[in-house]
Parts: C-alpha cells; sequence; structure tokens
C-alpha cells in the first residue's frame, strides 16, 4: 500500500511540474512580471522545499524517484523566480 501512495504522491507532483516548463517560457517570451504574483511562487517553492525536507527525514531509498521530482519542481520554480526578479528589475528601471 505505501508503494501506491508513493505513486500516486509522484503523479501529483508530476501533474503539478508540467504546468512550470509553460510558465518558464511564458516569462521569457513576454518579458515582464504581469500575471505573476511573487507571493504564490515563493509560496509554492516553500512547499517543494517543505516536501524535499520530508523526503530526506524518511529516507527510502527505493523512493529517490519521487525526491527527484520534488528537486525538479523547485528548480523550475526557482527559475521562474528568478525570471520573476530579472523582469521586475527592468520594469522597475524603464518606470
Amino acid at each position: 500500500m505505501q508503494e501506491v501512495a508513493s505513486i500516486l504522491e509522484a503523479i501529483m507532483i508530476a501533474a503539478f511540474g508540467f504546468s512550470w516548463p509553460n510558465n518558464i517560457i511564458t516569462s521569457l517570451r513576454n518579458k515582464s512580471t504581469k500575471g505573476k504574483s511573487l507571493a504564490f511562487l515563493l509560496l509554492i517553492d516553500f512547499g517543494y522545499v517543505c516536501g524535499i525536507a520530508s523526503k530526506i527525514v524518511n529516507w527510502n531509498p527505493s523512493k529517490w524517484w519521487v525526491f527527484a521530482i520534488y528537486v525538479l519542481n523547485f528548480v523550475m520554480v526557482s527559475i521562474d523566480l528568478c525570471l520573476y526578479f530579472h523582469y521586475r528589475a527592468k520594469e522597475k528601471k524603464a518606470q
């Protein structure tokens, strides 16, 4: 039953993860922070940090792939955060 729980967790995290490449591409195309919420991005990254910490505390070598999905999502949201700060600085400079 624990294996099924891990598979379902991984599917949920992967489903969330499919949206981040699109967010990053949209940021790169628009070169703008319009429609972005800093609080939302920070909260999502915090959630991934908690998920990563949970996997470290309850480390199971056979479940490394669930941990890897958390890390991948964290990295993608962090990239979107970096783009947010980059484009926000440009927007402030332009004003």
